[in-house]
């Protein structure tokens, strides 16, 4: 059983940037696809993004991409999300998950507790 802790969330202005962290316990981190998902008041969950067991493949939704980062550090076992030039929009709790197999957008298993992120325009 994986236990996931994230960490780092808060209020900031728009345009700053913010890194997310997610430690895990309980299980063997490197063999897990760490994912990344938000989810803002009244809308559903959505997919962030996603990173490989070593590290070497990134999979990332439409409202990442060229300003979100994951990354991994096994040694760690941590997980990092670095969002840059924020917008009031990516106001969500975001929850970090862990699953099996190949990078994908669904099926993970184990979730976080999820970390408030707001900001501010």
């Amino acid at each position: 059983q994986v236990q996931l802790v994230e960490s780092g969330g808060g209020l900031v202005q728009a345009g700053d940037s913010l890194r997310l962290s997610c430690t895990a316990s309980g299980g063997t981190f490197s063999s897990y696809v760490m994912g990344w998902f938000r989810q803002a008041p009244g809308k559903e969950r959505e997919f962030v993004g996603a990173i490989s067991w070593i590290g070497g493949s990134t999979l990332y939704g439409d409202s990442a991409k060229s300003r979100f980062t994951i990354s991994r550090d096994n040694a760690k076992n941590t997980a990092y999300l670095q969002m840059n030039m924020l917008k009031p929009e990516d106001t969500a709790v975001y929850y970090c998950a862990a699953k099996l197999g190949a990078v994908a957008v669904n099926a993970f298993d184990y979730w976080g507790q999820g970390t408030q992120v707001t900001v501010s325009s």
